[in-house]
């Protein structure tokens, strides 16, 4: 026990954990890999066979040779680390993922290095270092069994002299967990005469893997100590010292370097420098950034990385464990300030497959076999999948996601980085990489004799040639190496400086600068690569949120409160955080800022008034801080323009500084108290190590002792905090809780792989699935409620429609995601799509049959109708679909799933179809396997059930989205219920324009007369007319005219309904006017002011719940509406008429106020029922003397017309010579607009003329000069009574100044307001 405590007393400071020796077990001899059967097993219930049978016999098809067989962890030191327990299975499977490989001597047998990474519950990562060799198999039941495999395989497939290929299941593709070879040579000779193996006539080699467990990624010094480790056991003579003393140093005596400081410790042969950034820079990441730009180019990895930031399911595809890891932890280390927060597996075992059906966001790294096709790779989905062929060089991008902000900028400034250091940014190249295995020696001409020993012992020392000493050299180390004073020798030499200098002239071919090897001249420049390139994108990060602090939303009191209140809190506020960025950035920003890691880091943001600062938000604060202080960020506020990086020389600069001059050396290895003649050395084989001595760590070692110091203050400080704030336990507890918002499974457990587990897994999915459902649900009904409740008058915007898009486009992720979960077998990129086409082949069959015995179809059919006249629209799965598949715009399945999901839902028919879609229980059976989300009663009918409440809301989706797909409209002419009304010779025509465009000018046949009964059997008619065009939008007008033909010329028209006969969604343009010479005010056309109309309420209650229409505010509907109160024998007090003329101007300011995206029609607020117009005319006809004179009406048109008649008149005569200029320029402008109005080629009527004058002067901001001349013209005084509001000074001048507020804003009309009119 005593020894357990001594390895953890100092093991957050210890450089290494453990040391581990993974390899076959001779007791235990030849054993099938479990993990390879497992595979079988889900291999066969993914093809639907029995699961027991198939996994149950061995598999002799093929060589044993290319099998795989169980590795075991042999040794591990020391016992276990208190903060860091051993993971036994999860280690083992990790150094060996394809489990033990043999070869003979006919194979290349080249050592490899991988590392990996195991990600604990919580979050903390250890990292491994693996350097795998082959070791001469001594053991003679293992050759025996080996040889008895092959002659069992010869005897199954007698033709074959060569190995057999693998079964040709596209998931084996994905699973090798079989062995290959690791190089082309290889391959080629084994499949000739050496593929097999006779036990007398070949040696037999079994891979062994030696690994070191650090908790930091010193990947480097580890990959370096490894080597040298096993060029120990491969050298012609033994090591200075037993491995032994190289282990226990490197476990026990080497700390970790202080943050800010660099460190020396030794190897078996030379010495291994490692540094660690300090407080204020970017946290440590030791593998090589350049070969990873150098496998996959620039551009390809600025797609990858903003990938990643969107958290997209991210599959890496490579031959080399190495490559995928390196590539992985590249990637994430670029994400500074954040964080991954979801499944990171760089290198997935082959029993893990099954990981790839998680529908959740992951980034993990596949094992390509050699040869293997990519387009046999069949994936569980890839609707949403970046998938990285590292190899290949090339990467296979999802569809449809916004660009990471300044690309081409940002690819500019990474080039100039690569080029500095010779690396082509195209990519593709092979790495230029140091080789850490064998190296070929070099002859060193000595002319200083006499520093014979002295030049043995700097080879010794720091040697560019991996110990490959030659000539004399190795002879001087053979003597040294029997002496016991080697080490003092070494110090000494070390000491008096004869190192450097004094040896420049011997020899040291291996050198680079300044007595630097070229090994770690490779290691500077990596360095310094790697710090360059990160800077370049934590500044895009310090650049885009430089101002993020002031958006953070801090309204919990304390730590616990916000903890147990996390999800109902929102705590960022978007909406002003992306109206303050440029417009360029905002596709990117909408979708980045709805991410999991965006959240974490806005939780440890508001975490950290409370508790210390999360290391990465630290350095991200102080470089924001710093940025202000030079007072970079106020010139380029909401500026696009590109911001190179201006710390790339100083980065640069501190790494080369700490590894040329070393801050500490750690203790040298030294002799242990051991049994002596134990661990013989015997060339080639790796030897039992002796556990007692590797148990235990140093009692006396100076910062164990630091160590353990410290960790007694921290012991205290946590004991008074934990009286303090909250218990630890809950705390941590509502910490996960908080921090596993939106990611279900954090990491899969390797440990334990039996069905029960992956069942249970797959179970985890579901619940995770449901509950993401209810928060995007929930959070886009929030949204978008309060976005309506803004155009209804309560409270300020927080949604842009830039932000619903994003929301949207996550639903359709998500129900990708959920459709893609335990499918049975994939077919197409979009499972969703795949789904609903075999539901589509089945319901076209039925319909035949239906054909043939004609029988209603009960739940496809919606009974009601949007109005009287306004035939019912089918709305049905089928029918949806058919319009998406006839857009020609829409190329892919994914395409055509996401459109299919923004129809249903613009429809409030997105739950309903689904439900349609999963009642067919065989086809969902046949498809998906048991564990299925699908299959999931329960869990279904909940999702069922968030969805539908998406239907309080409106979406325009749909139709915002795809604007230029042709859609047909069917456009309804309802006249006034008198049949004689309805009756007209004459040639009717509309034009439909939409805030997209206009459909043009449609004449409809004379007389399509249908007749239609309501509920009493009363008749209507109507004329309906069908037309397609462009998609013109939500609709705002409609022109409607005649061209007064016949005798029945005069028509009474109720109102016009249009359609979209698409989305269904029904607009209705009241009118209840005349159209006709000789009646009303003489109008052959009208411009009608359209609404959404309501469904009908005996609807189906799912699609008829919504809110209250966007034009319709209950403030507004509370007020005395403007047609209500000029209705017959009602007169507005002048308090109402002013009132309803400042709620106009209000409303038009208001919409100004919105991002221009959401301002919707601003031709409703000019026309509409409570608009301008509305307001000005009640003005206008206060105590206006329209008495009818021999029957004849008389309107403010006609007011107008005699008020300019007398100016022009006036005019003529010189009285207005006196007048001041500009009313005289005024003046002239009136005549001038009326005039223009008047020779108009359109009969729009007396009202419509009136209409389009207070439009036009709006718009040019000539309304408040025109209002003094018509007060001021005699003419009032005629037509106007004394009471008249028009003829009351301080009213007129109070109109005036509320009218001055529209002076600020660009009011632009729509053409089919503005039509023929030349000004």
């Amino acid at each position: 026990m005593s020894g357990t405590n001594a390895a953890s007393g100092a093991a957050p400071c210890r450089f290494a954990h453990y040391f581990v020796i993974c390899g076959i077990d001779t007791e235990t001899g030849l054993e099938p890999d479990e993990l390879a059967a497992l595979y079988q097993w889900l291999e066969a219930d993914r093809q639907g066979r029995d699961p027991d049978t198939a996994a149950a016999g061995e598999n002799f098809e093929q060589s044993p040779l290319k099998r795989t067989f169980k590795s075991k962890v042999l040794a591990h030191y020391p016992e276990n680390v208190e903060w860091n327990p051993f993971d036994q299975d999860a280690v083992n499977m990790l150094c060996m993922p394809k489990g033990l490989s043999f070869r003979t001597q006919a194979d290349s047998r080249e050592p490899q290095f991988h590392s990996f990474l195991i990600t604990r519950e919580d979050g903390s990562r250890t990292y491994g270092f693996v350097h795998t060799f082959y070791e001469e198999v001594t053991s003679p039941q293992i050759c025996s069994a080996m040889q008895t495999l092959y002659q069992m395989h010869q005897a199954e497939n007698p033709s074959s002299a060569t190995p057999s290929s693998s079964s040709s299941s596209s998931m084996d593709s994905l699973a090798s967990s079989l062995d290959e070879a690791d190089s082309p040579s290889s391959s080629s000779c084994r499949s000739a005469a050496c593929g097999g193996y006779d036990a007398s006539r070949d040696t037999l080699y079994v891979s062994k893997a030696l690994c070191l467990i650090t908790p930091m990624p010193f990947m480097h010094g580890c990959r370096r100590f490894l080597s040298q480790m096993h060029r120990a056991v491969t050298a012609a003579s033994p090591p200075p010292l037993p491995l032994e003393s190289y282990v226990h140093n490197i476990l026990y005596e080497v700390p970790l370097p202080p943050p800010g400081r660099s460190l020396k410790f030794h190897g078996v042969y030379e010495p291994i420098v490692c540094q660690r950034p300090g407080p204020g820079e970017l946290p440590l990441a030791d593998f090589p950034l350049g070969q990873t730009f150098t496998l996959l180019g620039v551009e390809n990895l600025v797609q990858l990385f903003n990938c990643t930031l969107l958290e997209m399911q991210i599959l890496l595809y490579s031959q080399d464990y190495q490559r995928l890891m390196t590539v992985a932890e590249g990637i994430t280390t670029l994400l500074f300030p954040f964080q991954w927060q979801h499944v990171y597996v760089p290198i997935l075992p082959a029993s893990l497959l099954h990981f790839l059906d998680a529908p959740v966001p992951y980034l993990m790294g596949l094992q390509s076999k050699e040869g293997t096709d990519r387009s046999k790779l069949e994936l569980p989905q890839e609707a949403n999948l970046c998938f990285v062929d590292i190899d290949n060089h090339c990467i296979e991008l999802p569809e449809d996601f916004p660009q990471f902000p300044n690309k081409p900028e940002f690819i500019q400034e990474l080039s100039e980085v690569l080029l500095r250091y010779g690396i082509s940014p195209v990519g593709g190249a092979p790495p230029t990489s140091v080789p850490t295995t064998t190296t070929t020696p070099g002859s060193v001409s000595t002319r200083h004799p006499g520093l014979k020993s002295q030049q043995a012992l700097r080879e010794l020392e720091d040697d560019g040639r991996n110990g490959n000493l030659g000539g004399e050299q190795l002879a001087v180390l053979e003597l040294l190496q029997g002496n016991a004073t080697l080490e003092r020798l070494q110090a000494l030499a070390k000491r008096t400086g004869v190192r450097v200098e004094a040896l420049r002239g011997v020899g040291g071919e291996g050198e680079g600068q300044g007595g630097r090897t070229a090994v770690e001249e490779e290691e500077l420049r990596n360095a310094k690569l790697n710090v360059q390139l990160r800077e370049v994108f934590a500044s895009r990060f310090t650049t885009m949120f430089a101002d993020y602090e002031a958006f953070v939303i801090q309204s919990a009191p304390d730590l616990e409160s916000w903890l147990t209140n996390r999800e109902q809190m929102h705590n960022f506020d978007k909406a002003s955080f992306l109206s303050d960025q440029p417009e360029p950035y905002l596709p990117f920003l909408s979708h980045f800022i709805e991410t999991q890691m965006f959240a974490t880091f806005i939780d440890n943001k508001i975490m950290s008034q409370w508790e210390e600062k999360e290391p990465l938000l630290r350095v991200f604060d102080g470089r924001i801080d710093k940025a202000r202080l030079y007072n970079v960020r106020a010139p380029s506020l909401r500026s696009s323009n590109y911001q190179r990086c201006t710390v790339l020389k100083e980065s640069a600069q501190a790494i080369e500084q700490r590894l040329m001059k070393i801050d500490h050396t750690a203790i040298h290895p030294h002799l242990l108290d051991m049994k002596i003649g134990q661990g013989k050395y015997e060339q080639g084989f790796f030897p039992k190590l002796q556990s007692d001595v590797l148990s235990v760590g140093p009692t006396n070692n100076k910062w164990s002792s630091r160590t353990a110091t410290a960790q007694r203050r921290k012991d205290r400080h946590r004991q008074q905090t934990e009286h303090l704030t909250l218990d630890n336990d809950l705390k941590e507890k509502y910490m996960q809780e908080a921090r596993s918002l939106g990611k279900n499974l954090r990491q899969p457990k390797l440990s334990d792989l039996s069905p029960a587990v992956i069942a249970q897994t797959n179970w985890k999915f579901v619940e995770g699935l449901l509950k993401e459902c209810r928060m995007k649900t929930k959070r886009m009904l929030v949204e978008k409620m309060g976005r309506e409740a803004v155009e209804l008058g309560h409270g300020e915007a927080n949604i842009t429609g830039l932000e619903e898009n994003t929301l949207i486009a996550s639903l359709c992720d998500l129900l990708e995601r959920i459709w893609s979960h335990g499918l049975q077998v994939k077919q197409g990129k979009s499972a969703l799509w795949s789904h609903l086409l075999h539901y589509q082949a089945r319901e076209e069959k039925l319909e035949q049959q239906q054909a043939e015995s004609p029988v209603s179809n009960g739940p496809e059919r919606r009974k009601s109708e949007s109005s009287i006249g306004m035939p019912s629209l089918r709305a049905s799965v089928m029918q949806d679909m058919r319009h998406i598949q006839s857009m020609g715009e829409i190329k892919t399945d994914v395409g055509r799933a996401r459109a299919w999901i923004r129809l249903s839902l613009e429809k409030k028919l997105l739950s309903q179809h689904l439900k349609q879609l999963l009642t067919r229980q065989a086809l969902t059976k046949k498809l998906y396997k048991r564990y299925a989300f699908l299959r999931c009663e329960e869990e279904k009918e909940q999702f069922l059930f968030h969805l539908l409440s998406l239907n309080t809301v409106d979406y325009f989706c749909f139709t915002s989205v795809f604007t230029t797909i042709m859609i047909p409209y069917r456009a309804v002419i309802i006249p006034i219920k008198k049949l004689s009304n309805a009756m007209t010779t004459s040639n009717p025509w509309v034009c439909v324009s939409g805030e997209l465009g206009d459909s043009g000018v449609r004449q409809i046949t004379k007389n399509i007369l249908e007749m239609t009964f309501d509920s009493a059997f009363r008749p209507h008619t109507h004329i309906d007319a069908m037309f397609k065009c462009q998609n013109l939008g939500k609709l705002t007008t409609v022109q409607l005219g005649h061209d007064n033909s016949g005798l029945l010329a005069k028509w009474l028209v109720d109102c016009v309904m249009v359609r979209n006969e698409i989305t269904g969604h029904t607009y209705k343009f009241p009118c209840g006017r005349w159209l006709g010479k000789g009646v009303d005010d003489g109008s052959l056309e009208r411009v009608l002011i359209g609404e959404l109309a309501l469904p009908n309420a005996d609807e189906d209650f799912g699609r008829g719940c919504r809110t209250p229409d966007m034009q319709h505010s209950p403030g507004q509907t509370r007020r005395v509406s403007i047609t209500s109160m000029g209705g017959r024998g009602y007169k507005p007090t002048s308090a109402q008429i002013q009132e309803a003329i400042g709620e106009a101007v209000n409303s038009i300011c208001k919409h100004f106020h919105k991002p221009e995206k959401e301002r919707g029609s601003l031709t409703i607020l000019l026309c509409g029922e409570v608009g301008l117009v509305g307001a000005l005319e009640l003005f206008f006809h206060n105590g206006f003397k329209s008495a009818r004179l021999f029957q004849k009406t008389v309107f403010v048109w006609d007011f107008v017309e005699k008020a300019v008649a007398y100016m022009e008149s006036a005019d003529q005569m010189g009285d207005m010579q006196e007048t001041a200029e500009p009313l005289g320029l005024t003046c002239v402008s009136l005549c001038h607009y009326v005039s223009a109005i008047n020779s108009s080629p359109r009969n729009i009527g007396k009202d419509g003329k009136f209409q389009l004058l207070v439009c036009l002067g709006a718009r040019d901001r000539l309304l408040i000069q025109w209002l003094p001349l018509l007060v001021e013209c005699p003419v009032i005084q005629r037509m106007y009574e004394e009471s008249a509001l028009l003829r009351d000074r301080t009213t007129v001048n109070a109109l005036i100044a509320v009218l001055q507020t529209l002076h600020d804003f660009p009011i632009t009309l729509e053409a089919s307001l503005v039509k023929g009119i030349d000004l």
